[in-house]
C-alpha cells in the first residue's frame, strides 16, 4: 500500500533520544485501563474494523475498542509523534517497509506469545513480521498484489480484448506486446493512435499508460512487477538484505525501458503526476489515460468511476517466463508502552484471527490473511460484480507467477530519501540510468553502518 516516507534519520534520532530519556507514558501493565485504543489509516476499511470490534468487546466483558482513522500522511507523521510524546496508542496498522526501523528503534511489543503460525495465513506473511532479533512484530492483517486496471470501452475501441491483455509479455529490447498494447491505446490530439504514422508524442490526448511518479525506492506500482519478471531481486538475501542491488544491469535495463514509455508518448510524464491529486486513479478517471498499474487497495476506487467500466488484467509475463507482482501484507502491532497491554494482546489475536478476517472479508475492500478471510472477500467483490482474479491468481499458481514482498532493510526512511530523486531525475529529467550506481554505493554505505 502506497504511501511516502518523509520522516528520516533526523526524526528517527530524537524517537531514539525520547525513548532513552523515558519520556514514553504507558505503564506497561495494562491493568488500569478498559479501553484498547487502534489506529489505521484507511477509512475504506474503517466500517469493517468497528464491526470486528463489537464481537471483540462481546468476547471480552469489560474490555471496548477505541478506533481512530487518520488520512495516510497524518497517520505516520503523528504515529512517529506519539512514540517521542508518550501518546502512543496501544495497537497500530503497520506497514512492512516502517517495520524495520519501529523494531530497530525498541518501539514495538513481540508477540510471540500470541501463537500465530506462518500455516495460518497466505505464504510468507506472517514471516515477513519477524525482527533481526528473532522476535516476531506483527500479526498478519491482510495482503495486496498488482494488476493493470484499463478502462474497457477504450481497450475495446482499440480492438484489445480482455483475453489479449490477461496475455501479455514485455521485455527490455522492444517492449513486447505489453509496449504494443500501450502504444495502440495512447491516442494524440488528432486522433492518432501510438502506433500510427504521423503520431504527435508532444500532443498526446490519451495515454496509454498512467503515470505513477518514480516509483521510490520500491516502485510497487511502477517498475517492479517488471523487474521481477526480469528476475532481479532488491537486495541480496529475501529479508533483512544487507546490500541492495539498485547498480544491477538488469534492473537499470529495466529502468530504461520504463520511463522510455514517457519519452516515446505511451506513458503520462512525471510532470502530470502529483502523489497527493493526480495519482494513477484520477488520470484514468478523467480519460487521460487508458490504463494505470496498481495495487488491490484500489479496486473499490477504480469500481466506482461513475460512467465508466474499469477491468483488470494481470501484470505482463516478462524475460524469466513467469508474471511477477509484489505481495505486500500489513500486520497489527503492539506498541512497547501500550497503556492496556493486556487487552491489547487480546485485540491483537482477535485481528488475527479466521472470525475477524472473515468478518472483514464479507466488506469486499480488502483482502485478509487468512485463506478463509480471502475466500470471504473474493465471494463479496463477485457479488459486486467485481472480477479480482488478477489480483489473486498470483497468489494460488506459483508455476507462472512470482511474488514477492517490499524489500526489508534497516534504515528504510533514509533508502527512500535518497532513490525518490534519483528515480525522478531518471524520469523527469532523462538523467541516465547509471546514475543509479552511485545512489547505489550511498545506500549500501549507509547499511553498512
Amino acid at each position: 500500500m502506497r504511501f511516502r516516507f518523509r520522516t528520516a534519520g533526523a526524526l528517527a534520532g530524537a524517537l531514539a533520544l525520547s525513548l532513552t530519556a523515558g519520556c514514553a507514558q504507558g505503564d506497561g501493565t495494562g491493568s488500569s485501563s478498559k479501553t484498547v485504543t487502534y489506529w489505521l489509516w484507511d477509512a475504506n476499511q474503517l466500517p469493517a474494523y468497528q464491526a470486528c470490534a463489537k464481537g471483540f468487546e462481546q468476547q471480552n466483558p469489560g474490555l471496548n475498542v477505541k478506533i481512530t482513522q487518520m488520512g495516510w500522511d497524518d497517520y505516520w507523521t503523528k504515529l512517529t509523534a506519539s512514540f517521542i510524546a508518550g501518546t502512543q496508542p496501544d495497537v497500530f496498522t503497520d506497514h512492512i517497509q516502517k517495520f524495520g526501523q519501529f523494531a530497530g528503534l525498541q518501539v514495538l511489543e513481540p508477540l510471540d506469545d500470541l501463537g500465530i503460525k506462518d500455516a495460518d495465513y497466505q505464504p510468507g506473511l506472517a514471516a515477513n513480521w519477524i525482527g533481526q532479533d528473532g522476535h516476531r512484530y506483527g500479526a498478519p492483517k491482510d495482503w495486496d498484489t498488482v494488476a493493470l486496471f484499463y478502462n474497457e470501452k477504450m481497450a475495446k475501441d482499440a480492438g484489445l480484448t480482455a483475453e489479449q491483455l490477461n496475455n501479455l509479455s514485455w521485455n527490455p529490447e522492444d517492449g513486447g506486446t505489453f509496449e504494443k498494447a500501450i502504444a495502440h491505446l495512447t491516442i494524440d490530439k488528432k486522433g492518432r493512435r501510438g502506433d500510427e504514422p504521423g503520431f504527435d508524442k508532444n500532443n498526446v490526448k490519451v495515454y496509454g499508460l498512467a503515470s505513477k511518479g518514480g516509483g521510490y525506492a520500491d516502485g510497487q506500482t511502477q517498475w517492479s512487477s517488471f523487474a521481477a519478471s526480469a528476475g532481479w531481486n532488491y537486495t541480496d538475501k529475501k529479508r533483512w538484505g544487507t546490500e541492495y542491488r539498485y547498480d544491477d544491469k538488469t534492473f537499470q535495463s529495466v529502468v530504461k525501458w520504463y520511463f522510455g514509455l514517457a519519452k516515446k508518448g505511451y506513458m503520462a510524464p512525471l510532470s502530470d503526476w502529483n502523489s497527493q491529486s493526480n495519482e494513477g486513479n484520477v488520470q484514468v478517471a478523467a480519460g487521460k489515460a487508458a490504463s494505470s498499474l496498481d495495487g488491490a487497495w484500489m479496486i473499490s476506487t477504480y469500481a466506482g468511476f461513475k460512467g465508466m467500466t474499469v477491468r483488470s488484467a494481470l501484470t505482463p509475463e516478462g524475460p524469466t517466463g513467469k508474471r511477477a507482482t509484489m505481495m505486500n501484507g500489513l500486520a497489527d502491532s503492539i506498541t512497547k508502552n501500550a497503556r492496556n497491554k493486556e487487552g491489547a494482546r487480546k485485540w491483537v489475536k482477535y485481528l488475527a484471527s479466521d472470525e475477524c478476517q472473515t468478518a472483514v472479508g464479507r466488506y469486499g475492500v480488502v483482502f485478509p490473511a487468512t485463506p478463509d478471510g480471502t475466500d470471504a472477500a473474493v465471494a463479496a467483490y463477485e457479488k459486486k460484480g467485481i472480477d479480482v482474479s488478477a489480483f489473486t491468481e498470483p497468489v494460488a499458481d506459483k508455476k507462472d507467477f512470482t511474488t514477492f514482498s517490499y524489500p526489508i532493510t534497516d534504515y528504510a526512511a533514509d533508502v527512500q530519501a535518497l532513490m525518490d530523486p534519483a528515480m525522478e531525475d531518471i524520469y523527469g529529467n532523462g538523467k541516465p540510468v547509471s546514475s543509479l550506481d552511485q545512489t547505489n554505493d550511498q545506500i549500501n554505505l549507509i547499511l553498512d553502518q
